[in-house]
């Protein structure tokens, strides 16, 4: 079984807008610090600037880790693991196959159920619908070659 990677998001930027992205990531920042440094009697005052300074290094800190592509949503199954990334802000998640015991398919999500009881959920959403079949198939594979039990359920309203 080979690695196959799928993006979790409609497509992936372009190098420009990568690019566009850090420098108006350190360019919030800049002007957060500058607010912050030369309105310092105003912050005294008025304690809701600070939200407003919270929130530009925020945003900025975001675009600089969206345009480095640190951001990105991702799935990654491999022959031995499967990697998923399915939060911007979160780490990944390595689900290896021996610590695994079942597999449950919805039709949009999958429960990944390991050993020890831990339970972990992968959200597909009802936006982009064309990634569930090649990422389905792709986990398919991987429990199939793991020799992972699975099982396909559907939900009931």
């Amino acid at each position: 079984m080979e690695k196959k990677l799928f993006l979790l998001e409609p497509k992936e930027n372009s190098r420009l807008v990568k690019i566009i992205q850090f420098i108006f990531g350190i360019v919030c920042i800049a002007i957060a610090l500058y607010w912050m440094i030369f309105n310092i009697k105003s912050l005294y005052a008025n304690s809701s600037l600070w939200i407003t300074i919270v929130f530009l290094v925020g945003f900025g800190a975001y675009q600089i880790l969206a345009g480095a592509g640190l951001t990105i949503r991702y799935i990654e199954a491999g022959p031995d693991k499967i990697v998923l990334k399915q939060n911007s802000f979160l780490p990944r998640i390595e689900l290896n196959a021996s610590d695994l015991e079942r597999i449950e398919f919805f039709p949009l999500n999958i429960n990944f159920i390991f050993r020890n009881g831990k339970k972990i959920t992968m959200r597909f959403g009802t936006t982009y619908t064309d990634i569930i079949k090649p990422v389905e198939d792709s986990v398919f594979e991987f429990a199939e070659f793991n020799k992972i039990p699975f099982e396909v359920k559907k939900e009931e309203l």
